[in-house]
């Protein structure tokens, strides 16, 4: 089925932006494409040094340039959970290797920080950042010219954002994403988010707290709750770069080590050495980012891939912005609710139908484009199938006919929302984004007084002290990438939520950042030009009338233009940001780092 006029518009309007800086990209990856099998350019004595740890029998396959070899890539670490399954998977991926014919090695690790782990703490400061290294860390690994196609594991936050734009910048070679899927569900998200409220009024205690949290975060997998580690592996589908059904197997399970076995068998036979020829940067176009643009409203996805997608797309030649995701928004209905958007987690949803579901009501209702390229070699109907294991063997059916839970997974008739609840926000402050897919329709326009922040724990000692029993806008500023690399800001979600809860008007507004597991109050987020380039958001005062308005679209301080003009900078003292848990080597990072509006990256 075609896509919407409207889909249509965006995509072609993103194409034309995008001439001239996508032809020189794909000309770049043709001419490297054209060389043919890499290791033939190395000299025997590189080519010695490459395969030197290698068995008898991978020296002799490797030694020619007739079988294939797949470079793998992974964010391994044992201390994060949604990590940790990724210890096995290189030896399936060797093994499946061989059966098919072909030779895999380990080409490189990457980070994967935790922001779970991080979260108001110093190393937030580097989280962001962390992206455009893992990015490089990606490179660094296929940069030896060894590998005819490259698998990517990788989950969280920033790492998959990475690993994609490194294998676009390898965008002449195959690349396929491998999941390790989700940890089965644990205490009820609304049930910790309801912890968490109890121990910032300080109804409970530390105790109490790290159980619910514990039970929560339990075992190898990623967190269930829709943040941005889920809505990369919706991203990673819906763009046609994982395996049909793949993000939200559990680990540890047969079919979960049946998906990998056949991503690796898949990668090897899209290399320039068969007849299916598909590399990486061929796959990704502006078709493809615009159904993981779609996807994301669809789902209520992740604020933070409004700084990803930009960045990733960027890395194919592809100038994707704010513009375009808000007005995908308007045309894209939800069709998901998985918390914070709901009740429900990641399993419920896979349960419900999950990603072959949504993706074929996608289909039917003209939201993606059908017509892209895919690892697969098929458009994105294929997609519309799940993966099971029939006597041991991986075989993929139709998606079933109905909603297992209309309550969760919508048709695209039928959705909870006629919009994907993003909106791109711009007045006298600059442009932001809210996320109002959580935030109920009542408060989605507050006019109140602004309090100045330079710091999210300025607003919890307030909060804590009774300073903040009253209607108010929170303007937390001097969060920005150039800043302090913008981290996420959730410690003072719980204290909003307490004082919404209690019958006050309050909103956010902020250049920093939050993400998927931000909730129910209204904010205006990654405010741009930022207070440390000297943005408008620097001159509020506390007092000034602070009107936000996510239906329309508005963001406004009630001041006349001439006295905001007039109006000195406000400073903050950030030489704490600059030095310890490794900030210090992030100086340049800030200085290079684009706006959040541009994708918030050093690199592309």
């Amino acid at each position: 089925m075609s896509a919407r006029k409207e889909i249509e518009a965006v995509t072609n309007r993103i194409r034309e932006r995008s001439r001239r800086t996508r032809e020189t990209y794909l000309a770049r990856i043709d001419e490297l494409a054209g060389r043919g099998p890499h290791r033939s350019a190395l000299s025997c004595s590189n080519l010695a040094h490459g395969f030197a740890a290698c068995g008898v029998a991978d020296k002799a396959d490797l030694a020619g340039d007739v079988k294939p070899n797949l470079g793998i890539i992974t964010a391994y670490n044992d201390m994060l959970s949604a990590h940790a399954p990724y210890k096995d998977f290189p030896d399936i991926i060797k093994q499946a290797a061989h059966e098919q014919g072909g030779v895999a090695q380990v080409a490189g690790g990457v980070p994967a920080m935790c922001d779970g782990v991080t979260q108001g703490q110093p190393a937030m400061e580097l989280s962001l950042f962390s992206r455009d290294v893992i990015a490089m860390a990606a490179a660094v690994g296929l940069s030896h010219n060894m590998f005819d196609a490259a698998v990517f594991l990788g989950i969280c936050d920033k790492i998959v954002p990475g690993l994609v734009i490194a294998a676009l910048s390898f965008g002449h070679i195959p690349s396929i994403f491998i999941p390790a899927g989700p940890m089965p569900s644990g205490l009820p998200n609304d049930e910790k988010a309801r912890i968490r409220q109890l121990y910032a009024e300080g109804k409970v205690g530390r105790d109490e707290l790290l159980k619910a949290e514990s039970a929560s975060y339990h075992s190898p997998g990623t967190c269930t709750f829709y943040g941005t580690a889920n809505s990369n592996q919706m991203l990673m589908e819906v763009m046609g770069l994982h395996l049909p059904g793949a993000s939200f197997i559990n680990p540890g399970t047969p079919l979960r080590d049946a998906l990998t076995r056949a991503a690796a068998k898949r990668a090897l036979s899209i290399t320039a050495l068969g007849n299916e020829f598909l590399p990486a940067g061929r796959v990704i176009d502006e078709r493809s980012v615009v159904n993981g643009v779609a996807g994301l409203h669809a789902t209520g996805g992740s604020t933070n891939h409004t700084l990803h997608l930009v960045a990733m797309a960027k890395a194919a030649g592809i100038v994707l912005t704010l513009e375009d995701i808000a007005d995908l928004s308007d045309t894209v209905p939800l069709m998901a609710r998985v918390y914070p958007n709901g009740l429900a987690d990641v399993n419920h949803f896979h349960a419900a139908g999950g990603m072959p579901f949504l993706i074929r009501e996608m289909i039917a209702g003209g939201y993606v484009h059908d017509d892209v390229a895919t690892v697969m070699g098929q458009g994105l109907a294929a997609y519309g199938r799940e993966p099971k294991l029939a006597d041991g063997e991986l075989v993929f059916e139709d998606a079933p006919e109905a909603s297992g839970n209309p309550k969760i997974l919508a048709t695209h008739d039928a959705p909870f929302s006629p919009n994907g609840g993003l909106k791109v926000i711009s007045g006298n402050l600059g442009k932001a984004v809210s996320k109002i897919s959580a935030v109920k329709e009542e408060r989605r326009v507050i006019e109140a007084p602004a309090i100045c922040f330079h710091d999210q724990q300025e607003i919890i000692d307030a909060f804590k002290a009774g300073e903040l029993d009253r209607d108010f806008v929170a303007v937390l500023r001097f969060q920005g990438p150039k800043a302090n690399g913008m981290p996420e800001l959730h410690k003072m979600v719980p204290p909003l939520g307490d004082l919404q809860d209690r019958g006050f008007k309050v909103a956010l507004v902020t250049d920093g950042r939050m993400s998927g597991a931000s909730g129910k109050i209204l904010s205006a987020i990654h405010v741009t030009p930022e207070a440390q380039e000297g943005g408008p958001i620097g001159r509020i005062r506390d007092g000034d009338l602070i009107r936000l308005d996510a239906s329309a679209g508005t963001l406004e301080v009630l001041v006349t233009p001439q006295e905001l003009a007039a109006r000195p900078q406000a400073e903050a003292d950030l030489s704490a940001n600059g030095h310890g848990i490794g900030r210090e080597l992030f100086a340049g990072f800030r200085q290079l780092v684009s706006g959040a509006d541009t994708g918030a990256s050093a690199i592309v």
